[in-house]
């Protein structure tokens, strides 16, 4: 006997460091530059908006100076009459209006565009990472939390754009074009607005942060408020067979609870933010009419200009609470980035090994010939933890010839299901390594090393659609072979009993079918792609004893020229296998043929008697 191989120590984790907003916003921007045509023809149309907006406070100062005839009256109206200047300025007004109202519409239009084709795009790039990675990810995070990150917080990412970033950039303009035209009318009144500015924008600042933690804290519990929706709608016969309803209802009615109080601090902050400004801006107008009086009663400034500085001390303070929402929404987005960058940044485990030409270029490993391939499974000192150093693999050496048939028994526990795990490469081993006809499977593509090998497991999963679909899973087959594979696994019958035939729409998860029917699909599934190795984990357990004969029958043809993995807990089934394989806590403790095993009068032989004495 070999020594056995030593454990190999636990790979430690680290966490990832928290990105701060000038990170997040960089994850983005590839996403911008796929839409910059639309985002640059937005940019342009930010500064005649913001021109026209700034024009209209000029104009009505103008109009009121002008019925004061005061001496402020720009020249061409000058020598009008009253009323004629009146209709010029009203006319001018309304040109402006129409322009701005026309700028503003088309330019929220491509920004939401723009926001919608962003949303999409990482939508997508969210669901391909999230289908590329280890089946590990997938046992520690709840479908409802990734739901979450897939819908509402990619939604949010949205707002980034639409309503966020190009929005403020907009509001700055804004800002930027009234200060400057303030500054040029009458320099006090303008340095008093904009100083005014600054405890306004440090307000600003401290609420936003304190949004971005609720915001943040609102999300998490959002998140665990799917999660839970989901397991009890998964879950609900159990729920309901076990009278969980009232229990499972305070369950969620204390997360819900949880979710609201988080959600009403977003709302507290947001609200501070436009009260303050409220405020502030009353303020303002305040303090124009005070000092603005003062310079009237001085002779130094002119009752057209004080109106125009009121308006102007009102546009001012508009653009800063528009920018307050929108900040509001970024700070959203924002919390979505770091949630969806939380995903994006967990490393895909299991990749197709790349192998360098000798000039230093990248090449995909390659498959042998299929026709040199016969089927050989080889282990070679693997081990296997899911988490840390919980070794439920240990030091596992054997060798299964091709064409060969063997069957892995074992108590609950023992490692059956993660040596099929292994062999699929849904995980990788902790040490060691696994061998398909000679070359490691970690050399070998995955699409390639899955295709030469089909798993029929206890629970057949179907998707919504029809039946065809369901034993094609999107490859290409004519209807010729998709009959022929339904004859060869004796299917074809119960298939053509359906009410419309391979054609028979079948709902999620494939509810309109009993379990034999469903099971039976599964083993066409696999019966069409012709494997050189057929794993079976428990595949005729849930069936009843005319369809598992039925399936025998199948097997029986199936089996030829293959090598097959069985697992079977009813160890009657596999007395015809070349060869058994024993596991105990992860060992190999004894390997043989059934009548060979029950000599030996070991673990197997105490199982197999148990058996009998169960019947």
């Amino acid at each position: 006997m070999p020594t056995p191989a030593a454990p190999p120590p636990p790979t430690p984790t680290r966490p990832l460091p928290r990105e701060n907003d000038w990170r997040l916003l960089l994850r983005l921007l590839p996403y911008a530059r796929r839409n910059r045509r639309l985002l640059i023809i937005s940019m342009t149309l930010l500064l005649p908006a913001s021109v026209a907006g700034a024009i209209q406070p000029i104009l009505i100062g103008q109009a009121v100076s002008l019925i004061r005839g005061e001496h402020t009256v720009y020249t061409f109206l000058r020598d009008r009459p009253l009323s004629e200047g009146l209709n010029l300025l009203a006319l001018i007004l309304m040109l402006t209006i129409a322009i701005r109202l026309a700028l503003d519409a088309t330019q929220g239009y491509l920004v939401q565009k723009v926001g919608q084709r962003v949303t999409a795009n990482i939508r997508e790039d969210l669901f391909q990472h999230v289908t590329s990675l280890a089946v590990r990810f997938f046992d520690r995070t709840p479908v409802g939390r990734l739901i979450t990150r897939l819908t509402s917080d990619v939604d949010a990412l949205g707002d980034v754009f639409s309503t966020g970033a190009i929005g403020i950039v907009g509001d700055l303009f804004s800002i930027l074009v009234l200060a400057v035209t303030m500054f040029s009318i009458q320099w006090q009144l303008a340095a008093m607005l904009v100083l005014m500015l600054l405890p306004v924008t440090v307000l600003i600042i401290y609420f936003q942060r304190e949004y971005r933690k609720a915001n943040y804290r609102a999300r998490e519990e959002l998140s665990s408020l799917n999660a839970a929706l989901q397991e009890n709608i998964t879950g609900m016969a159990v729920v309901q067979l076990f009278r969980r309803e009232k229990f499972n209802s305070e369950l969620f009615r204390t997360i819900n609870l949880r979710y609201i109080h988080e959600v009403d601090k977003t709302i507290f902050h947001d609200s501070a933010i436009s009260a303050t400004l409220e405020w502030i801006s009353l303020v303002a107008i305040a303090a124009v009419l005070w000092l603005g009086g003062i310079f009237i009663l001085n002779d130094t400034l002119t009752l057209g200009t004080l109106s125009t500085f009121i308006l102007f001390a009102q546009r001012l303070f508009d653009p800063l609470r528009q920018f307050a929402e929108k900040f509001t929404a970024i700070q959203a987005g924002f919390t979505a980035v770091e949630r969806v960058s939380d995903i994006l940044n967990e490393p895909i485990e299991i990749r197709d090994r790349e192998q360098p030409h000798e000039d230093g270029r990248i090449q995909p490993t390659l498959m042998p010939d299929a026709s040199l391939v016969a089927g050989e499974i080889r282990f070679e000192h693997v081990w296997f933890a899911y988490k840390g150093d919980e070794y439920v693999l240990q030091d596992l050496d054997f060798v299964i010839h091709p064409g060969e048939k063997v069957a892995l028994v074992g108590p609950t526990g023992a490692g059956k299901s993660s040596i099929i795990r292994l062999l699929c490469r849904l995980y990788e081993p902790s040490q060691g390594r696994i061998l398909l006809d000679g070359v490691d499977i970690r050399d070998l593509p995955q699409q390639e090393l899955r295709r030469r090998m089909a798993v029929i497991l206890q629970d057949g999963f179907l998707f919504a659609g029809d039946v065809k679909s369901n034993i094609t899973l999107g490859e290409t087959y004519s209807f010729e072979q998709i009959r022929t594979a339904a004859e060869q696994t004796n299917v074809a019958t119960l298939i053509e009993q359906l009410p419309q035939s391979y054609d028979t729409p079948l709902r999620e998860r494939g509810t309109n079918l009993s379990g034999g029917q469903k099971q039976l699909l599964a083993f066409a599934r696999a019966a069409i792609r012709n494997p050189h190795i057929l794993v079976l984990d428990e595949a005729t357990a849930s069936l009843d004893v005319g369809t598992e004969s039925l399936i025998q029958e199948a097997l029986e043809k199936l089996l030829v020229g293959r090598t097959a993995i069985v697992i079977a807990h009813r160890l009657s089934t596999i007395r015809n296998v070349d060869r058994i394989f024993v596991l105990k806590r992860g060992h190999l403790a004894e390997s043989g043929s059934h009548e060979e095993l029950l000599q030996q009068g070991g673990l197997y032989a105490s199982l197999y008697h148990l058996q009998l004495l169960g019947r």
